[in-house]
This record gives structure tokens, sequence and C-alpha cells, in this order.
């Protein structure tokens, strides 16, 4: 059976109404889940950007779901505190947590006030972070000096299965060298063969017989012009391309960057429709390319019609073609 997750958006959903979501997500048939991780939210109309890694204590004990985050260590996030952050989740909801580790957004990071570093520099920062919390999982004491400084740190309070690394990737090139050191890939959900480049690369950089999971933006409604009308309002600041994403650091940037963007153009970053059975044609079709899970994002700050109709529409459905 495939894993049919429900992200858990941050920027768009304050704390409180994201946990009764996900724990009627888990009553609906989601067998997983994931979130995001912000400082900010990519628009002033989201408008929201709680702490994840606080929620996420909650969300695993309201829950028996098993819980990913994105996550960027290096910058905003030192390694060691990451580290032991999930190290403390995995030892009190073994073998549920995993993360999603990535090189990050100027958006979360400028808040320290360093310089954003070229994305090769940043690649290599992320590397040196997953050296660091292998070491650190597996009880060493670590001390480097490089894109990440760190001085005797070991931890105490360690899971006996340390928490997977899953490498987040959009691009073939990434997909390619995340294969060396991930425990799986994660990427969005792109054209089929932009999807199954990005899945050979990975295959061809090491990830030979790992895991690979999907995120789904989709906007439903039970209509299809308010189904577009959400996706507009709510992601219309998210369709932007590398390096642009990567770049931009306040939401009022992205609300200008995206100033001239036509409703037509979300179908390119979203699956829009009103009708159940299309999504389970659409996400089938995902399903077919190999991956081992979805993760389904409705990008609307109004999830509970999202989670029934799929819960009685479109999972039973996923589940039974698998």
């Amino acid at each position: 059976m495939p894993t049919i997750g429900f992200h858990a958006s941050h920027e768009q959903i304050d704390p409180a109404a994201l946990l009764k979501a996900v724990v009627l997500a888990e009553q609906a048939g989601f067998n997983a889940a994931m979130c995001s991780d912000h400082f900010a939210p990519w628009s002033e109309r989201q408008g929201q950007s709680g702490f994840a890694w606080a929620w996420l204590g909650a969300a695993l004990q309201a829950t028996s779901l098993p819980f990913g985050v994105v996550n960027a260590p290096g910058q905003r996030y030192h390694p060691a505190i990451i580290a032991q952050a999930a190290a403390t989740l995995s030892q009190m909801f073994p073998e549920r947590f995993w993360m999603a580790l990535g090189s990050g957004e100027a958006a979360n990071e400028h808040i320290t006030g360093e310089a954003w570093p070229k994305k090769g520099v940043r690649n290599a920062r992320l590397g040196e972070c997953v050296d660091v919390m292998r070491q650190l999982f597996a009880g060493e004491t670590v001390t480097r000096h490089g894109l990440v400084t760190v001085d005797r740190a070991k931890l105490w309070t360690r899971p006996n299965i340390p928490p997977k690394m899953i490498g987040a990737a959009v691009s073939a090139e990434t997909a390619h060298w995340v294969g060396g050191w991930a425990d799986g890939l994660i990427t969005i959900n792109q054209s089929h063969d932009k999807l199954q480049r990005i899945i050979d690369s990975f295959r061809a950089g090491g990830g030979e017989g790992k895991p690979i999971y999907l995120q789904c933006h989709i906007a439903y409604a039970p209509d299809a012009d308010t189904a577009l009308d959400i996706a507009y309002d709510q992601w219309r600041s998210n369709i932007f391309s590398p390096p642009l994403c990567w770049d931009l650091e306040l939401p009022e940037h992205f609300d200008e960057a995206s100033r001239f963007v036509r409703r037509e153009d979300m179908h390119a970053s979203v699956l829009i429709s009103h009708e159940p059975a299309r999504y389970v044609d659409l996400l089938g079709e995902f399903l077919a390319l190999g991956f081992d899970g979805l993760y389904l994002h409705h990008v609307g700050q109004q999830q509970q019609a999202f989670i029934e109709t799929f819960g009685e529409r479109v999972l039973p459905q996923l589940k039974a073609s698998s």
C-alpha cells in the first residue's frame, strides 16, 4: 500500500487549527503526514508561520502517524540543535519521525543577518551538516571547523534507531547529488518528464533502492472556479522557479513578483479540479512513475472539505489500485 500523506502548511494555517486538521486527516484515512518549517510565509495573504518543532511534538502525540519535516540546517539552525531536536522526537516516538533536508531559502534564512551563500556553497554546507548529524546520532563527540563550526558536541539522549534524513530536490542535478548521501528523495509535482529525470538522476547518484516521495500541491473545491480562486489567492507567490524562489527575502517581495501571474498560470504548479475522480487519475499516474508515497498539500487555508472528500472519494481508490 502506498503512503498517502497529509502535508501541514505552517505558513498558511495557525498551529492550533493545523493540529485539528492533521487529527482529522488520520481519521479520514491518510496514513502519514509531513510539515513545512518556515520563519515567514511566502505571501502576506498566507499570514502564518508557527514553529514546526514545537508543533511536531503535539502532532505526534495526538496521532499515530509517521511525520516528516522539511528543514534547512546550516544558517538559521545549527546542525547540532536539529540533531538534538530530531533525536528527542525519535526517542519519544520511535521510527515515526524523519527529516527532508534542503539547502534553504533566503526567505527564512536571512533573519540571522549573515550573507546568503551561492547555491554551491549552500549544498556543501548542507553536506557538512548531514555529516555532523550522522556522527551525533552515532553517539560521537563532534568538533568541526568548516562551513559549519561545531565544538565538542555530543547527544546524550538518542533513539535506538536514528531518524531518516531524506534529501529534498527539485532538479535532476540536485537529485543526483542527494543520491550520494540521503536515505531517500522527496520532490514536488512537475511534468512527468521532469520527474522521471529527477528519479533517474537520484538513482544514478547512489539512490538505487531508496524510497522516493512526491509532495503534490492541490486546490480542491466543489466547483472549478472556486478551486482556481483558492490556488490563485494562496499559491501564486509560490510558482517561481529557482533561483528566484531561493533568493527573495520578504513576503512583500514574493507578492510583488507575483503581481503579473495570471490565473491560468496556476495549472503548471498546482493540481486544480473540483472532481475527485480526476485526482484519482492524476495521483495514480504519479504513483505509476515509481513514487513510494505522495504527500498531498491542499493549498487552501480551509482543510476540512478537502480532507473529508479525499478520505471518502480519493484515498480508497488509490489504495485499492496499488
